[in-house]
């Protein structure tokens, strides 16, 4: 069951922005995420906001939803517009699902060209979709390619088919090196995610993933602990004692293997989960996200934030559609974020990232924060040659207790 929206103040169906939003808007990046909420099979331990096929009809089936996105970009366009936000060109487009290229890819370039269309593109800007390796083809991956994509993050998740099958994943290992090799002959950057922890999943079946997948040379990989969220079938399973829970230490132990498997084939973590072949090859989409730029998201469900206001749409891609095709917001609840609970959620989400969170900024929040790093470089948590020079980077033993971490930053 995808988890439920949070709690918030009603939102204007004009979509109309307070004026807080227009404060220091022209310095910030400005992106685009667009929610595909369909799925050939609902994973077991997803709790997205996803649907099967035969779950949805009108104006958000399948065959009718790219114009329902369309619909939304143009209300976003005008809302933005109206609301005094200069005029910006996207530095980032992130289609995410869900499986976006269960869709033609005919309606997923005619999503980016209405995006393009209203606000237009940076030179150099990424556009990024998801897919599973068994929801592409050749042609397929030609036609985004042309369209203005220029990467493809699969959705690996392992390279053992035991563990695939406790996923409930469609795609066979040996589709994987396929859908690659087109990727590449398409022109698009390469990204593999991974997910470790799955019940039943050894540290040897991990290497194999973890070397599998860098045998393919991805520009990119993601690789996250799985997390039992409440509701989905996979937690029901654990909870009957069909397969074994989750363990902290083994979470740990194969962290530890990423970490060295990847930096050995030359990839660098840049986030806490993420590693790159370079700096330009990190995801700036998610970047954006971590450093609290601007971005509208497209879809049921689909997430936004401009200037410290932040807003959901209604979750059911019907009620979505519904509300578009009568010219209303679909946005379900906002709330506007005041200057300490946007220095927390800064330290939060910068502490992940191997270019630091500067000490000096701490000071907002506190003393807490400055009187902890002493004891953070005791703990061995925090590298100490950059915190000399101003700054809080993670360690290998910091990432792995990056929580506990940001909890001693921030005051009690």
């Amino acid at each position: 069951m995808p988890s439920a929206l949070p709690l918030g103040d009603p939102a204007p169906p004009d979509g109309l922005l307070p004026g807080q939003a227009l404060d220091g808007a022209a310095a910030r990046a400005f992106g685009l995420y667009v929610h595909i909420p369909f799925c050939a099979v609902r994973c077991g331990y997803c709790d997205f906001n996803t649907y099967t096929a035969t779950e949805l009809g009108g104006g958000a089936s399948q065959d009718a939803y790219a114009s329902t996105a369309v619909a939304e970009v143009d209300f976003a366009a005008a809302a933005l517009s109206s609301s005094g936000l200069p005029a910006r060109p996207l530095s980032t487009v992130f289609f995410g699902g869900g499986t976006p290229t269960l869709l033609p890819a005919e309606d997923l370039a005619r999503i980016l060209t209405a995006a393009v269309r209203a606000w237009g593109l940076e030179p150099g800007a990424e556009v990024t979709t998801e897919a599973n390796p068994d929801s592409v083809t050749p042609e397929s991956l030609r036609l985004l390619a042309d369209a203005g994509f220029t990467r493809v993050s699969f959705g690996m998740q392992s390279a053992v088919p035991h563990v695939l099958k406790v996923l409930d994943r469609t795609h066979t290992p040996s589709r994987v090196p396929q859908a690659v090799r087109w990727a590449r002959d398409a022109g698009l950057a390469v990204s593999l995610d991974l997910i470790y922890g799955t019940p039943g999943e050894s540290l040897d079946d991990w290497r194999y993933s973890l070397e599998t997948a860098l045998s393919y040379a991805p520009d990119h990989i993601s690789a996250y602990a799985l997390i039992v969220e409440e509701g989905t079938k996979l937690a029901a399973q654990i909870r009957r004692g069909e397969v074994p829970g989750i363990d902290d230490d083994d979470h740990a132990a194969k962290y530890e293997l990423a970490d060295e498997l990847i930096s050995a084939a030359g990839l660098s973590w840049y986030e806490v989960s993420n590693w790159s072949r370079t700096p330009e090859q990190a995801c700036r989409h998610n970047l954006a996200y971590w450093r609290g730029d601007d971005w509208w998201g497209i879809g049921p469900g689909a997430h936004s934030h401009v200037g410290g206001v932040r807003w959901w749409n209604v979750k059911h891609p019907t009620a979505y559609a519904n509300r578009l095709g009568s010219g209303l917001s679909p946005a379900a609840g906002r709330e506007t974020l005041d200057s300490e609970t946007r220095n927390v959620e800064r330290v939060m989400l910068e502490a992940r990232l191997n270019s630091g969170l500067e000490i000096a900024s701490l000071g907002g929040l506190g003393d807490t924060g400055r009187h902890a790093v002493a004891g953070l470089i005791a703990d061995g948590l925090v590298d100490p040659v950059s915190a000399f020079r101003g700054s809080l980077v993670l360690t290998l033993k910091g990432r792995l207790l990056a929580d506990a971490v940001v909890r001693r930053i921030l005051p009690d």
